[in-house]
């Protein structure tokens, strides 16, 4: 798929869900805050119980660009653990190496994150990390590659050139952004955590399936 297909189908997503996902799908929301498509103005009927949680949980999926599978799993593990399932599974979510990329402001959308570290451009506690949704520990530390550091994205991001367009860094994360680190200082919790969504319907979503 093409950059401008890509931007195009973010865009659409972005008015069909209500959330802007992408710095560019929030300026088209802004223009048009109304659904996609010819009937996208009109005043819809009232969704049903099930069509709201379906959105809720798709909310929350695209936010971190993930797949179906991706968000059940971590939906039954949150279950798993003590605490409420709704708030665990934010957590569990929060912690993956691409979402704090992200929030640290090392890059300007969740695919640019996820491409950095795809491509192999990010280090956990010293050691090379090239899978978007490892964990983050507590007291681990996120870090640039010292040979990457010189490359355009990482200039732009150490200057904060995407400071404009994220929300501001979160309480669990301390950040040096002009040495391209930053470490997890403890759990996220869910109020702190700058996603748009209700997750008690998510919750409600799986517990029906």
């Amino acid at each position: 798929m093409s950059t401008k297909s890509r931007t195009r189908s973010k865009a659409r997503l972005s008015r069909s869900l209500g959330i802007a996902l992408t710095p560019k799908a929030a300026r088209i929301l802004e223009k048009r805050p109304y659904a996609p498509g010819e009937h996208g103005r009109t005043k819809r009927k009232a969704d049903s119980d099930y069509a709201v949680r379906l959105r809720e949980k798709q909310r929350l999926r695209a936010q971190y660009g993930i797949r179906e599978k991706q968000l059940r799993i971590a939906f039954n593990e949150a279950r798993r653990i003590e605490g409420l399932t709704g708030e665990n599974l934010v957590e569990l979510l929060e912690v993956r190496l691409d979402a704090l990329v992200l929030r640290a402001g090392f890059a300007r959308t969740t695919a640019q994150a996820r491409q950095l570290v795809v491509h192999r451009h990010i280090l956990v506690d010293g050691k090379l990390v090239d899978r978007p949704s490892f964990r983050v520990k507590p007291g681990q530390t996120i870090h640039v590659k010292a040979k990457s550091e010189s490359l355009e994205p990482f200039q732009v991001a150490a200057a904060g050139g995407h400071a404009d367009v994220l929300p501001p860094v979160p309480g669990y994360l301390s950040v040096e952004l002009d040495k391209l680190q930053a470490k997890l200082e403890r759990r996220p919790k869910r109020a702190e955590v700058p996603v748009t969504c209700e997750v008690q319907l998510v919750v409600e979503y799986y517990a029906a399936r």
